[in-house]
């Protein structure tokens, strides 16, 4: 098992992008093999906003690198973390660490990004898309990104999580992340069983249902469980899904410019 977590700390840049890629890369093939819903649009020219917004999202996550490095130093010195208090088999930390991250840096900033005005403003964007693919999972505007990467710094320093446990959860987030997006037809059947544990591709899609109450539900990025703890979970038909937001222009789905001046856009109304 330590040979397993040390392969994840040793981790490159160059291989974590790659891993990017891949996982990116065969759900696009995937989906167009196996869809969900029939698109009538071009697809590089959807991607390209979402990917652009990746970009600032990659920037965004190594700025963040140093006050991440910082953290681990900090708590690692201090034993400071929920994990510092007990001693626990390596694989049952690794078990117990990436169920805490997904739970608070998932879970808890994705509530309040729904439930929070100002939050909500920056989020839309990544809920205004109409034709919801594997790419929508880069979709997040910088100050939505921000707020994500703030309570993953929380995340680790409450849960006294190790560097690379860390990187194990930031692996799978991006694995999951990119499955759970993708236009994929799974079979319904292997999709709701795994759905009891897991954020299924199904499961997600009800997320960006363009209205209430399903856009405010299944939260969770990794673990569904958290959901069905707190009441947020729904699974429905997912040919039953409209994707979008209704005080969004479809039109400007894939209009960068417009998408960016969402946020600080007072003219489009919110409940929040």
């Amino acid at each position: 098992m330590e040979n397993f977590v040390g392969f994840f700390e040793n981790l490159g840049n160059g291989e974590k992008f790659l891993w990017i890629v891949i996982c990116m890369g065969v759900f696009w093939i995937l989906e167009g093999v196996y869809p969900l819903f029939q698109f009538d649009y071009k697809k590089w020219r959807h991607a390209r906003v979402n990917l652009v917004l990746l970009s600032s999202t990659i920037i965004i996550n190594v700025l963040f690198g140093l006050a991440t490095a910082g953290i681990f130093i900090w708590a690692g010195a201090n034993n400071f973390g929920l994990l510092y208090l007990v001693d626990l088999p390596l694989w049952l930390e690794v078990l117990l660490g990436v169920m805490l991250l997904d739970l608070i840096a998932q879970y808890t900033v994705h509530y309040l990004l729904h439930k929070v005005k100002f939050m909500w403003k920056f989020h839309m964007v990544h809920h205004s898309d109409t034709e919801v693919d594997v790419t929508t999972g880069t979709r997040h505007h910088p100050g939505d990104y921000v707020f994500r990467e703030v309570f993953a710094l929380l995340a680790i320093l409450a849960g006294g999580v190790t560097f690379g446990v860390y990187i194990i959860y930031r692996i799978s987030t991006v694995l999951f992340t990119y499955w759970s997006h993708s236009n994929l037809n799974m079979p319904k059947a292997l999709d709701r069983v795994l759905s009891f544990i897991f954020i299924t591709p199904n499961t997600h899609k009800f997320h960006h249902h363009f209205e209430r109450p399903w856009t405010d539900t299944n939260f969770g990025n990794i673990f569904s469980f958290w959901d069905r703890i707190f009441g947020t979970f729904v699974y429905e038909d997912p040919k039953q899904i409209q994707y979008g937001l209704d005080v969004l222009e479809d039109e400007r789905s894939n209009d960068l410019m417009y998408q960016l001046k969402v946020p600080f856009d007072n003219s489009i109304k919110t409940d929040y």
